[in-house]
C-alpha cells in the first residue's frame, strides 16, 4: 500500500462501504464511506483529466462541508496539494497567500463569491486559471465552472496514486496574529504520523460519532476528520459553530466524541437551560488552542462530560500532548504528557531540561512535525533546531512529567522582575460568575515596569472594575493582580479560538 493519505480513505471505504462517514450539521448531507470515496474519486478523476499535475497547488475556499472533505483526499489521492484558505480573510491577504504558495486553481464556496470575484478581477496579480465554484442557491459566476458538474462527470475508479511518503500534501497558513502569516508545509508522511499518534493515545471506540465544530482550514479540524475515516468514526460536521445547535446535535445525532477551543466550551454553557439536552452519549470533548480554564472543566466534570486538554500546532500537524482519562480530573489543568510517537521536553534559556516547577520553552520532535514553512528558509531554521520544533510556548511539569501550560513566550508579562503569566489570571477571572470571557495584555507600568492590564466581557452591566479586582484578590499573588479592567462587548480571536492579543494591544494603545 502505497504510503498516500487519500488511500486511508479507499480501505475504509472497502473495510466499512455502509457506515456512516460523514453527516452535515444541518442534517442535509448524510454519506457513507463508499458515497464518500465514490464522489472523491469522481473529483479526483476529473481533476486528472483537466491536467492537474503533481505538486499543483489547489485552493479551497470553502466553509465546512462534504465537498471540503472529498476535495482533500481527492488532491491527496492524485499528487496534489492543498491550500486551505481562512475565509474570514479579506482579499488583499488571500492574495498574498495564494501568491505565495503558488495556487493555481480554486474551489470556491458561494457565499465567497463577492470575495472569489475581487480575487478574479484582479487579473495577473495571482495565478489562478481555473476556478470551481460549489453551487448552491445562487447562480453559476462567469468566471468559474460548477464544481459538482465539473466532479459528477468524472468515473468513481479508483485513480492513479499520484504521490507518497516525503510529497507535499498541504501547505496550511498560519493565523497570522503577528506579522504576515507563513505556510506550514506537512508531507503524506507527517500526516499519516499524526493521524497515528493520535490513534494511539486518544479513546476511539468502534461506532463513535464525532462533533467537528472547528472550520476544516484549521488543523484541529482537519487531523480530527482524517482520524476519524482511520478509525472508522462517524464526522458530524457544523458548518459553521452555533452554540445552541452544537447542544441539539449532541443530542439527537447521540454524538460521543468531538473537539472544541475553550471559548466555544464556554459559549456552550451560556446556552439557556443546558440541562434540557441529552447528553448522556457524549464521553469526552478534546480542547485545545489555549489553556483550558479550570473552572470551565469543572463545570463539565460536573455535568458528567470530560473534558481532556489538548496541546498541539499547526507546526506538529495536530498532535503534542494530551491528558489521559485517568488524569484528566485528578491532574486538572494539565495538558496530560506527549502522544505516542512524539517527544516533548521543556527547556531552559541555556538549552538545558527544566526541572519539575521550572517555567521553560516546550520542544517537540516526532515524524508528524511539518516539513518547513514555505520558502522561509531562515523562519524554519530558527524553529527546528536539531530536529525539535521550538513552540514559543512556556509550560512546568510536576513531579509526576504532567505538562501546564502556562502561556506564550511574547505574551509573558514581566512585573518588578516577576515572570506574569496572562493565563493563569485570565482563568482566574472567567471563574467569575458573571464573567464570560476574559484577556489579560501587560501595560507600561512606572514602577514595575510592566503590569497586568484585563478585558473582561461582562455578563451583568452592573459589574464594577472593583468588583473585579476585589475577586481577584486572595485568588492571586499581588504583582499578577489586573492592576486595569475595561469592560468590552467582544474579544478579538483567531479561528483556533486564540485571543489576538495585538489587536487588544493596538485598540488600547498598551
Amino acid at each position: 500500500m502505497d504510503n498516500n493519505l487519500g488511500l486511508f480513505l479507499s480501505k475504509r471505504a472497502t473495510l466499512s462501504p455502509n457506515h456512516e462517514a460523514y453527516v452535515d450539521g444541518d442534517g442535509s448531507v448524510r454519506l457513507s464511506f463508499f458515497e464518500l470515496n465514490q464522489r472523491c474519486n469522481r473529483l479526483a478523476n476529473a481533476l486528472t483529466n483537466a491536467k492537474v499535475k503533481k505538486g499543483e497547488r489547489i485552493g479551497f475556499l470553502l466553509m465546512n462541508s462534504a465537498e471540503f472533505m472529498e476535495a482533500y483526499f481527492a488532491a491527496a489521492k492524485i499528487g496534489a496539494v492543498v491550500v486551505p484558505l481562512n475565509w474570514r480573510l479579506v482579499p488583499d491577504e488571500l492574495e498574498f497567500i495564494l501568491n505565495d504558495s503558488g495556487t493555481t486553481r480554486l474551489i470556491f464556496g458561494e457565499e465567497f463569491i463577492p470575495t472569489v470575484a475581487d480575487l478574479q478581477a484582479r487579473g495577473a496579480k495571482t495565478d489562478i486559471e481555473h476556478w470551481l465554484q460549489v453551487t448552491g442557491d445562487a447562480a453559476l459566476t462567469p468566471f468559474a465552472e460548477s464544481y459538482q458538474d465539473f466532479r459528477d462527470a468524472a468515473q468513481p475508479s479508483e485513480p492513479a496514486i499520484g504521490a507518497s511518503a516525503d510529497d507535499m500534501l498541504y501547505i496550511m497558513y498560519t493565523s497570522g496574529t503577528t506579522g504576515l502569516p507563513k505556510g506550514v508545509v506537512h508531507t503524506h508522511n507527517t500526516s499519516i504520523w499524526a493521524i497515528l499518534t493520535v490513534a494511539a493515545t486518544t479513546y476511539y471506540r468502534e461506532q463513535d460519532r464525532f462533533l467537528g465544530a472547528l472550520p476544516m482550514f484549521h488543523v484541529g479540524a482537519l487531523m480530527p476528520l482524517s482520524v476519524n475515516v482511520y478509525r472508522g468514526a462517524t464526522s458530524i460536521v457544523m458548518r459553521s459553530f452555533d452554540p445552541k445547535r452544537a447542544w441539539e446535535l449532541i443530542q439527537n445525532e447521540r454524538i460521543t466524541s468531538g473537539l472544541a477551543v475553550p471559548a466555544m466550551l464556554n459559549f456552550m454553557l451560556q446556552v439557556p437551560d443546558v440541562e434540557q439536552y441529552d447528553f448522556q452519549a457524549l464521553r469526552w470533548i478534546l480542547s485545545g488552542a489555549a489553556p483550558v480554564p479550570i473552572a470551565l472543566m469543572e463545570r463539565y466534570a460536573a455535568m458528567g462530560i470530560e473534558i481532556h486538554q489538548i496541546y498541539g500546532l499547526t507546526e506538529t500537524c495536530g498532535p503534542a500532548c494530551v491528558i489521559d482519562a485517568e488524569n484528566a480530573i485528578a491532574k486538572i489543568g494539565s495538558t496530560g504528557k506527549a502522544f505516542f510517537h512524539t517527544e516533548v521536553r521543556l527547556a531552559a534559556a541555556d538549552g538545558s531540561d527544566c526541572a519539575p516547577g521550572e517555567p521553560g520553552e516546550i520542544l517537540v520532535r516526532g515524524p508528524h512535525v511539518m516539513r518547513e514553512y514555505w520558502n522561509r528558509p531562515e523562519a524554519t531554521a530558527e524553529t527546528i533546531v536539531d530536529g525539535w520544533l521550538h513552540t514559543g510556548d512556556v509550560a512546568v511539569t510536576d513531579e509526576d512529567g504532567f505538562i501546564y501550560i502556562q502561556d506564550r513566550m511574547k505574551d509573558m508579562i514581566i512585573s518588578g522582575g516577576e515572570n506574569v503569566y496572562p493565563a493563569e489570571i485570565e482563568g482566574i477571572l472567567v471563574s467569575h460568575p458573571e464573567i464570560v470571557e476574559a484577556a489579560v495584555i501587560g501595560q507600561n507600568d512606572e514602577k514595575w515596569g510592566e503590569s497586568p492590564f484585563a478585558i473582561v466581557v461582562s455578563a451583568d452591566d452592573s459589574l464594577t472594575a472593583d468588583a473585579v479586582m476585589a475577586y481577584c484578590d486572595n485568588k492571586l499573588a499581588r504583582f499578577k493582580q489586573p492592576k486595569r479592567i475595561e469592560f468590552t462587548d467582544q474579544i478579538p480571536r483567531n479561528p483556533s479560538g486564540k485571543i489576538l492579543k495585538r489587536l487588544l494591544r493596538e485598540q488600547y494603545g498598551v
